[in-house]
């Protein structure tokens, strides 16, 4: 059994996809890649310089591990490479531990999401509260932003601090030595990137916004920064490969930061596969996407590279541009390859203003507003592990951030009920001994073709928002109605809340009609709060099963049946008033 479980799991998307290949499907790919691989240009050069080090550093991680990743990954359509998220991380090590210090970190990361991956750590690594996730990649969004002040207005700054507060001071204590002709680049440059997708989606704004900024500074001879006036040459080539020495000593140093890039690593590469299989209907090997997360990894600093993970916009650009199989990603590296080679010493007249505008759209992007501001309307304990993650990740380290937000949410997960949680597909003709003491089983009622019932027993929160999801891929052929029983749901928490509406959307585009039924005080009060019971309908929540299936029988064309004579009202609905949540 171990060694079959190990061929499927060390068996990489490229061989299953390779399969099936056709003339066809390599042409959409090959399209797909070279598009990825322009957009994925400019992000590099950017990621790598806000992460404190040399811009072509950032081109050989999104070649290297780029083509790791796609190679021996478990996602048919990620593409890899530097990501914003790692921006704040790779500069804090660099500024303690130097750049040696940063590549063996980097290595001993790669090493973690190697044994995570064995470990089959893959399936764990999804039930990370959703408000711990959206706290600390909002704090990174604000951060980056934090950081490309000094470029965006061009201040004249020897350096910028490293903390949060800090660099605000120095800002507005430089902020009289502005440049206007920096400022009108990077304004110029984000309003290209904001309008340019009104003109087409095939050609990246960024490229655009960098070929049009570094024209008008190299002909007009602006008094700009660029990447050549402060880095100088950019090499053309990929170095020889470095090694380092690893003892115990430097993994008691290092050991720390190692595990927060792991963990970061893993966390949005899974975040991106999901992210993907949603848009092309797919299942990604999550424990193989960490291998090969891992041995992107540990080889991206032996060529100086810097940490990579799966990156969600370049992927969504991929699948939106054909690309259904790692060919792509593959073709992805190989294009940033070619540029770096033939084309390279042309990136030394970019502006850095322009760069900076590139990572304020990118911030903005990370920040999801939107679900932080959803959030809040979520239960107290959600609001709490979401601030608490946010401000940490702001004011301290992204380290700290994640380890008090997981077990700030395990303590209120604990607080509210540690009751076992599974989700049950009930069919007409399901019979279980226990329902023949429950006078309200779904056993007991005659369930019209097309409907579907789901009951969901126990406190409806993170853990059971990943099995909810798993239990609603089953069905192959989508139903007309399907009623979700939420009769012994006395909890639900954010992450619960966002699952049920993302499948209130998925249900829709399948044309099936969502009714709730058995819906407690706690859930009704958080659905009410997080607009929930506006999305789904008034006249689509039943506080029983009965009125539920009339409900799905008024939608078919079927006359209505009622209640039956030994229906028993649910006694559960005000076991827990708002104030317990």
């Amino acid at each position: 059994m171990l060694s079959q479980y190990l061929i499927i799991m060390l068996k990489p998307k490229l061989f299953t996809t390779l399969k099936d290949y056709n003339k066809q499907q390599f042409i959409s790919d090959l399209t797909a890649g070279v598009i990825v691989g322009i957009v994925a240009l400019p992000l590099a050069i950017a990621f790598g310089i806000a992460s404190g080090i040399t811009p072509e550093k950032g081109i050989i991680t999104a070649i290297i591990a780029g083509f790791i990743i796609s190679a021996f990954g478990g996602s048919r359509v990620q593409i890899g490479g530097p990501t914003g998220a790692f921006i704040v991380i790779v500069y804090g090590i660099i500024q303690q531990y130097g750049m040696t210090g940063l590549m063996i970190a980097t290595i001993m990361a790669g090493i973690i999401l190697v044994i995570m991956g064995f470990a089959r750590f893959g399936s764990i690594i999804k039930f990370i509260p959703y408000p711990v996730v959206v706290g600390f990649t909002s704090g990174i969004a604000l951060l980056i932003f934090s950081t490309q002040i000094k470029d965006f207005f061009g201040l004249a700054m020897k350096s910028v601090p490293s903390e949060f507060h800090e660099k605000w001071i120095s800002y507005a204590e430089s902020f009289s030595t502005w440049n206007y002709y920096a400022f009108g680049i990077a304004v110029l440059s984000l309003l290209i990137m904001i309008f340019w997708p009104k003109i087409t989606h095939r050609i990246p704004g960024s490229l655009i916004a960098i070929i049009v900024s570094t024209l008008l500074v190299y002909f007009l001879k602006l008094p700009v920064e660029t990447i050549g006036s402060r880095f100088g040459e950019i090499p053309s080539q990929i170095p020889e490969p470095h090694l380092y020495t690893i003892n115990l000593a430097v993994i008691k140093n290092l050991i720390a930061p190692a595990t927060t890039i792991a963990l970061l690593a893993a966390i949005e590469s899974l975040l991106s596969a999901v992210v993907a299989d949603g848009m092309i209907g797919g299942k990604h090997r999550s424990n193989m996407e960490l291998i090969a997360q891992g041995l992107a990894n540990i080889a991206s600093p032996i060529f100086g590279g810097i940490p990579a993970t799966g990156a969600i916009a370049r992927t969504a650009t991929n699948i939106k541009n054909g690309g259904r199989t790692p060919v792509a990603g593959i073709v992805h590296a190989i294009t940033l390859l070619l540029i770096m080679l033939f084309f390279g010493k042309l990136a030394k007249l970019i502006p850095m203003a322009t760069l900076a505008a590139i990572l304020v759209i990118v911030s903005y992007n990370m920040s999801e507003w939107r679900s932080f501001k959803s959030l809040l309307k979520s239960p107290r304990s959600d609001v709490i592990v979401l601030l608490t993650t946010f401000l940490l990740t702001v004011i301290f380290d992204l380290t700290i951030a994640i380890q008090i937000g997981m077990i700030l949410a395990v303590i209120l997960f604990m607080r509210r009920m540690a009751i076992v949680t599974n989700v049950g597909v009930i069919t007409r003709e399901l019979s279980d001994e226990e329902e023949a003491y429950d006078p309200n089983a779904i056993s007991k009622r005659e369930v019209p073709e097309s409907v579907e019932v789901f009951e969901i027993n126990g406190p409806f929160f993170f853990g059971a928002a990943s099995t909810f999801k798993d239990a609603m891929r089953v069905l192959e052929e989508p139903p007309k109605v399907r009623i979700i029983r939420m009769r012994n749901v006395p909890a639900i928490d954010a992450t619960g809340l966002h699952t049920l509406e993302e499948f209130y959307k998925d249900s829709k585009k399948q044309g099936t009609t969502i009714i709730l039924s058995g819906v407690h005080t706690q859930p009704l009060y958080a659905m009410t709060q997080a607009g929930l019971l506006d999305l789904f309908g008034e006249e689509n929540v039943f506080g029983n099963i009965d009125d539920a299936l009339d409900r799905a029988r008024e939608i078919l064309g079927l006359p209505k049946k009622g209640r039956p004579k030994d229906f028993v009202p649910s006694v559960r609905r005000e076991m827990n008033s708002p104030q317990t949540q």
